[in-house]
Parts: C-alpha cells; structure tokens; sequence
C-alpha cells in the first residue's frame, strides 16, 4: 500500500515537473529540424550573427561583469564594514541597506530618467542657474546608467550573503590572528575576505542572473541585449522559431551561471561546517569613532541612498507637482489585476511546493529528486525564454489545428501568464517550504504512522499547521514577484489586463514619466513587505 501511494505521487509529481518544464524543452526543439521550424529561422538567425548579433554578446557579456564586479565590491565593502567594524548607527544601517530590494531596477531606472536626463530638473536648473547651454551631465539611457542602476538595485544580494558569512564565520578567526598579531588590514585580507568568498561568489552569480533575466532597463534604456534581441526577433522580425534559438543561446549563458552558484553554495556549506558562530566575549567588532566613524558612515549611507531614497524622492516629485495627471480609476483597474494574478499564482505555487516539498520528504528515490530539482531551476528561466516556450508551441498547434481552442485558452485568457508566473516562480515557495521543513524533526513523522495516520492526514494534520508560517511566507514572496514582473506579463497578460508593471514601463517608455510614478511607487510599496519580513527575521537571529 506505501508503495502504490508512493507511486502516485511519484507520477503527479513527474506530471506537474513535465507542465513547469515544457516551455524550457520547447525553446530548445527550434534547433531540430520540423516541429513548425523552417529554413527562414534559420536564414534569420545566420544574419544575425553576421550583423547583429556579436553586438548582442558582447553587450550583454560587458553589462553582465560590468554588473557583476560593481555588486561584489559594494555589497562586500558594505557588509565588512556593518560585520566587522562597530559605530554609532550600526544597527540601524544593517537594515537600511536591505532597502533597494523593494526597489524593482527598471523603476530605478525610470525615476533617474526623469530627473537626470536633457529636460529634467536638475539640468534646466543648472543652465539656468548658471547661464550653460546644451547637455550638462552624461546621457543616462546608456551602458554606465544600466551598470549604475542595476548595482544599486542589486547589490543587497552580495550584502546579505557576505554579513551573514562574516557574522557567522570570521569573528573569532579575527580575534584569533590578533592575538598573534596581525594588524586590522591584514586580518581583512587574509582572514575575513577569504572566509565570505564563496558567499560572494553565489551572491554575484543571483546578480547576474538577475541583470541577464532584465527586460524593462535595457529595453527603456535602448541597450542591445539577448533579452531585446529575443523580442525583436519575436514582434518586429515575426519569426518564432528565430527567437525561440537566440533564447536557448541566452539560456546556456544563464544555466553556465547558475552552475557558478550551485558550486559557490556547496563551498559555502563545506566552509560552514566546523565553523560556529563567535560565543567569546573578545571577538567583537572593531569600533570606530571620529572621522573612521563618518567614513563608515558614508560607505554604507550612499548605497541606500542612491538605490532607495532619491529614486522614491525623484518619484514623488512629479505627484507632488501635479496630482491632476493621476488616473486613479484606472489606477484601480491595473492593481486589481495585478493582485489578481498575484493571488492565483501564489495559491497555485504554494500548493505545488507543498506536494514536491512533502515528496522529497517522504522519499529520497533519484526520481523525487530529479523533479524537485527541475522545479527548482525555474526561478533562473528568464522570462523572456519562457514565453517564448510557451507561445512557440501555440503557434505549432494553431497552425495544424485551427479548429482548436487551445491557442485561445493560453493567449486569450489568464490560462497563459500564469503558466508562465508558475514556471518562474515556484522555485520561491518551495525554497521556502523545504526550510520550513527543515525545522520539523522526522520523529514526528514516525508517531503518527504509528498512531495509524496515512499520508494524506500526515501532511493535512501535522505539516500543515508547522508549515503555516512558511507557506504564507512563501505566498508572499511569490505575490510580491509576480507584481513586479514584467516582459512575461507585458506579452502574455489578456486584452484589457494591464498591471501596474505593464503600465509603469508603457507610460515610461512614452515619456510621460509623472504619470508613470503613481504605478512604480506602489510596486515599491508591495516589495517593501518581503524586506520588512527579512529586517524581522535578521532581528530575531541576532537575538539568538
């Protein structure tokens, strides 16, 4: 009987596996020959590496490291300084600089725009202020503002992995190279660097999946990446199967750096082990007073700063000037969908974590974990790979069978984008649930079969309530993604289903940015709720 009910959810499990998994098999079948790909694609595909293309890596390889250099040095520089170094505000900077993560890039993006660009304020003041003329400041809607932007947005994944490598791992290693007498530069270098590495390295790795996956600064800024390329391919070239290719190219690029962080994860786990967290009274931060104390200051003020606090002020400018612009009833409209899709899709995901999260609980047979692990890897699918693996095959079976109703059912309604949110995002809520559980010892498990529960009242009955607090944490989390979502949501969402995402990036992109302000400013308000709960949670493990 154990073993028919592990078959079951061994098959379900397979099925769900086989739904997430299918627009990333799809993407790669435009390679075959047949399956609706024609000899065009592949005429397409060869001028573009003859033209354009080139221009597409180089581009997109320069933003990627460009990026990935500018997050690791701001992110460790901060983190060193919160970790091993002591001064008034310390506490209150630990979590200050988590702030840019409510922030999404292309909002960033947006608001500096606005105020920085030939026709912003800051420029009309100075030449009238001055009496200058023509372009006072570097264009903005370029590589080095794209660079800016993303690591101001991003480097808060580099910050939180190195503190929490530091305050675990490095505090009293410190206090022991003191004691024979290394001097504070050299037991940086030589003893608290090295230690956070590999949590540097995963941290980095997230922001370039991140900067890869980005549709809304390049494509606002006019930078010629896979992402822009993928699309032109798709809506101005017409040709699926064109688009479909340069995205497995864009896929390869991100599954090489997801294997950079699933082997800087490992480090991290090996370097964790043996290594507890500082008890001595001795190893404790270096304090700083004086002008040390203004310097520490200002590293870690001007992250916040330029990432969080000026971009939320330029954003307010524009509402503050003139509230006339705001369409608030439709205002109404494109939050109510996008907490429409939002709540599905988190309900949705939450329930497919529980049962892959409660199979890999159950049974560690290498078919568990190979679709566990499938379901994992959505997250570092970018969205653009994705609907182009989910429209592709519409486009096969509209062509060998209109008389379907299949296409309709995946563009026409909301059938299609949240497929699509599911395929990105379920990886959050089972990270989420998987911890939860890693907090529920197996024992528990073994007294209930003994009192003669089954599987479905073990999971009902005694899971459920001790996972409560990380199903509604990963519902969150999931909620707050797909509100801030943007090129799967711009292509797939149905007629008259525009998002808050959607409508920031179309008014943006427009130009007609004080209208753009009331959407951008919600969705930072939305992402501000998983950083509180983070903040929380870095308070409680403190106080442990």
């Amino acid at each position: 009987m154990q073993n028919l009910a592990r078959f079951r959810r061994q098959l379900l499990l397979v099925a769900i596996a086989l739904v997430l998994v299918l627009p990333v098999l799809t993407v790669f079948s435009a390679w075959l020959p047949g399956a609706g790909n024609d000899l065009g694609a592949f005429a397409v595909v060869r001028e573009m590496f003859a033209t354009v293309l080139p221009g597409y890596i180089r581009t997109t390889v320069a933003l990627g490291l460009m990026v990935a250099l500018g997050s690791a040095v701001l992110g460790t520089l901060c983190a060193a300084v919160v970790t091993l170094f002591d001064f008034r505000g310390r506490k209150t900077l630990e979590w200050l600089l988590l702030l840019p993560l409510a922030m999404p890039a292309y909002v960033t993006a947006y608001a500096y725009t606005d105020f920085l660009q030939f026709s912003g304020p800051l420029q009309v003041w100075m030449r009238a202020s001055f009496g200058l003329q023509g372009r006072l400041l570097p264009e903005v809607r370029s590589l080095g503002g794209a660079v800016l932007v993303f690591v101001v947005s991003l480097y808060p994944y580099v910050y939180l992995l190195a503190r929490t490598a530091l305050s675990e791992r490095a505090a009293h290693l410190m206090e022991a190279a003191r004691l024979l007498g290394a001097s504070m530069p050299r037991r940086i270098w030589t003893v608290a660097l090295p230690m956070a590495r590999p949590a540097v390295v995963a941290g980095v790795a997230l922001v370039m999946m991140e900067t890869l996956a980005d549709f809304g600064v390049v494509s606002y800024f006019g930078i010629q990446t896979f992402t822009t390329g993928i699309y032109k391919a798709w809506l101005s070239m017409e040709n699926r199967s064109a688009a479909a290719q340069l995205a497995t190219m864009l896929l390869v690029l991100v599954l090489v750096v997801l294997q950079l962080e699933l082997r800087a994860q490992r480090r991290m786990r090996f370097v964790t082990s043996g290594v507890g967290r500082a008890s001595s009274a001795e190893a404790q931060p270096y304090r700083l007073q004086g002008a040390r104390c203004l310097a520490a200051w200002l590293v870690c003020a001007l992250p916040v700063l330029l990432g969080f606090v000026l971009p939320v002020m330029f954003m307010l400018r524009p509402l503050a000037a003139d509230w006339s612009v705001i369409p608030l009833d439709r205002f109404v409209q494109w939050a109510g969908n996008s907490i429409r899709f939002g709540a599905i899709t988190a309900v949705l995901a939450v329930a497919i974590a529980m049962l892959a999260a409660y199979a890999a609980r159950r049974s560690q047979d290498w078919v568990t974990r190979s679709t566990v692990g499938l379901i994992s890897l959505g997250y570092a699918v970018p969205g653009a790979v994705i609907v182009v693996g989910l429209l592709l095959p519409v486009g096969w079976v509209q062509q060998a069978f209109p008389q379907w109703g299949f296409p309709a059912l995946i563009t026409a309604t909301s059938t299609g984008i949240i497929w699509a949110y599911l395929v990105r995002f379920t990886a959050i809520a089972l990270q989420s649930l998987q911890s939860g559980y890693t907090r529920i010892p197996k024992s528990l498990d073994e007294s209930a079969r003994m009192l003669g529960v089954g599987s479905a009242g073990l999971l009902a009955r005694v899971h459920g309530p001790l996972l409560r607090r990380s199903a509604l944490t990963a519902a969150l989390l999931v909620f707050v993604d797909v509100m801030k979502e943007l090129p799967a949501t711009m292509v797939l969402r149905p007629f008259n289903s525009d998002t808050l995402a959607v409508v920031a990036y179309q008014l943006a992109r427009d130009e007609r940015l004080g209208e753009a302000a009331l959407p951008s400013l919600a969705l930072v308000l939305v992402g501000l709720v998983p950083v509180i709960l983070l903040i929380r949670t870095m308070r409680s493990s403190a106080a442990r």
